[in-house]
């Protein structure tokens, strides 16, 4: 049964759990072969509907202390579950590049580029393989490459947020989207919001830079900061996706 909404685009992967949970697993089943992105970069599409039970129930095998914590902060069921579904998800793929049980990967905090300080990056202990994960309700997305790497999802907005959200964007992209019929802005926003995100994600800064002073474009092609290519991602209607990869580590698919 596939995390997949529908027939997956070519940079898709499929992701699958099983239907029943077989007493005490010593790993989850590996995914299928994913398929390629922009330039040896990997995708999941999770979609939560789809397997928010088994997620729930292998959450306590897989998930660490501080996950299974997390998860509880979740006011909203439908938030949790999306939680659940992406990091038993994000454990799976890892560990299946590993070689090793979900359980047992370890994850860490790259020191931040801005500060110094371990809140950067989510990374590996060895870093020969690079990941990213951006979850909304419903859905999650998830990348592995063999150099640092971010995506992002997020549902179109409302027409409100674009007033609300404007100093986020670059002048030029401003007008860009300016220069649409007010009915398309809203996608577009969300087209240049997913671009950037997934750039300052793979950067290891989030928002802690100015999201404003980088241009990725309003239109159908993506621009891109030096170093760096970024690629829109297709995913179910309402939504829009990007992943950002850094250039000069395009060469090699992960092991």
């Amino acid at each position: 049964m596939s995390l997949l909404e529908s027939s997956p685009p070519p940079v898709l992967g499929r992701l699958l759990l099983p239907a029943a949970l077989p007493p005490l697993p010593a790993a989850l089943p590996p995914p299928t072969a994913p398929g390629p992105g922009p330039r040896g970069a990997q995708l999941w599409l999770v979609a939560t509907a789809a397997h928010e039970e088994s997620a729930t129930r292998y959450a306590p095998l897989v998930l660490d202390p501080s996950e299974l914590a997390r998860a509880e902060e979740f006011r909203r069921p439908g938030d949790r579950a999306t939680y659940l579904c992406a990091h038993v998800g994000l454990r799976r793929v890892l560990g299946n590049h590993l070689g090793i049980a979900p359980r047992t990967v370890s994850m860490a905090r790259a020191p931040c580029p801005c500060c110094g300080r371990p809140h950067g990056r989510p990374v590996l202990p060895d870093g020969h393989l690079h990941f990213s994960l951006s979850h909304c309700e419903g859905l999650s997305l998830i990348a592995v490459a063999a150099g640092p790497v971010g995506v992002d999802v997020e549902p179109v907005p409302a027409a409100q947020t674009l007033v609300e959200a404007a100093d986020v964007l670059h002048p030029a992209e401003s007008a860009e989207l300016a220069a649409l019929d007010p009915g398309l802005r809203p996608a577009a926003f969300a087209r240049v919001w997913t671009r950037k995100e997934a750039c300052l994600k793979g950067l290891g800064i989030g928002l802690g830079a100015d999201p404003s002073t980088e241009y990725v474009g309003a239109g159908e092609a993506p621009a891109a900061p030096s170093g760096w290519q970024v690629a829109d991602v297709s995913v179910p209607d309402g939504h829009r996706a990007a992943v950002a990869v850094r250039c000069g580590d395009f060469g090699a698919r992960p092991r």
